[in-house]
């Protein structure tokens, strides 16, 4: 499996915008989630973000939050996740991207938690809830495991902090495409567009617009726009989590295939 920056460098040679589905692990349960996984790279995902359930996650909305306190009270726990990761990650083409807010990170220790990721190939991380100013340590010491952090650029951020997230970004740039929590939405807000070429002036890395995007129709809204990838993950969680497993796979699988046709047409 290759890094997150090697995988955005092979997309970019041949011109083409790549899709990121999230999915909350152990929701219904691991097992499902190791499936949905194999299903999601064999379906036109370039690479995958999976949440770590979490009591009090701030950035999500209700269908992820619904989905972590599932998880959770099924007995989903951080060792486990990483557990099924190792396992999984071995057949995966996608670099997995793990989501996770910092207080797990914090109560393990930031070396052992990124040792522990590492081992589970993992390539990637995200950390919505750690600012830009406090998250010196926990890049530095991905850098060392080989784990590619990635900051978040929200609407409102000014051009001056957009210029310092995309100086230490690492792997791609991700854009909330919204104010507020992650969730389904009718339409993006055109000010994303603004925004992504705000960073567009600043850096060639990578962008990837996530935070509201439900629809085959919106992200190719994000990828006219100019976006490097699209990022979809409520609508994901809602297909996986809310009917039996076997027919959550199978929806999961359709959707992932449209959304990746979406994006792919001329």
């Amino acid at each position: 499996m290759t890094s997150i920056s090697e995988h955005f460098q092979s997309l970019r040679a041949l011109n083409k915008c790549a899709l990121i589905p999230f999915i909350t692990a152990g929701d219904p349960d691991l097992e499902t989630t190791a499936d949905a996984l194999r299903i999601l790279d064999a379906s036109g995902a370039d690479f995958i973000e999976l949440g770590v359930p979490y009591s009090d996650p701030l950035a999500d909305g209700p269908v992820i939050q619904a989905a972590a306190t599932r998880a959770l009270k099924h007995g989903t726990r951080l060792a486990h996740v990483l557990e099924m990761a190792q396992s999984a990650t071995r057949n995966l083409r996608s670099p997995l991207i793990l989501f996770t807010y910092y207080n797990p990170i914090l109560n393990l220790g930031v070396q052992q938690f990124l040792k522990q990721i590492a081992t589970s190939g993992i390539k990637g991380l995200v950390v919505p809830d750690l600012p830009l100013e406090e998250a010196d340590d926990l890049l530095k010491g991905a850098d060392l495991e080989g784990i590619e952090v990635t900051l978040l650029v929200t609407p409102n951020s000014s051009k001056q902090r957009i210029e310092a997230i995309a100086r230490q970004s690492r792997g791609f740039i991700y854009l909330v495409s919204v104010t507020g929590v992650t969730g389904v939405r009718t339409q993006l807000q055109t000010r994303v567009k603004d925004v992504l070429q705000e960073i567009r002036s600043v850096t060639d890395k990578p962008i990837g617009i996530g935070f509201g995007i439900s629809s085959p129709e919106q992200a190719r809204q994000a990828k006219d726009w100019g976006a490097d990838a699209v990022i979809v993950g409520s609508a994901f969680v809602k297909r996986l989590g809310e009917t039996t497993p076997y027919q959550g796979l199978g929806t999961i699988t359709d959707f992932c295939s449209e959304l990746k046709a979406a994006i792919s047409s001329v």
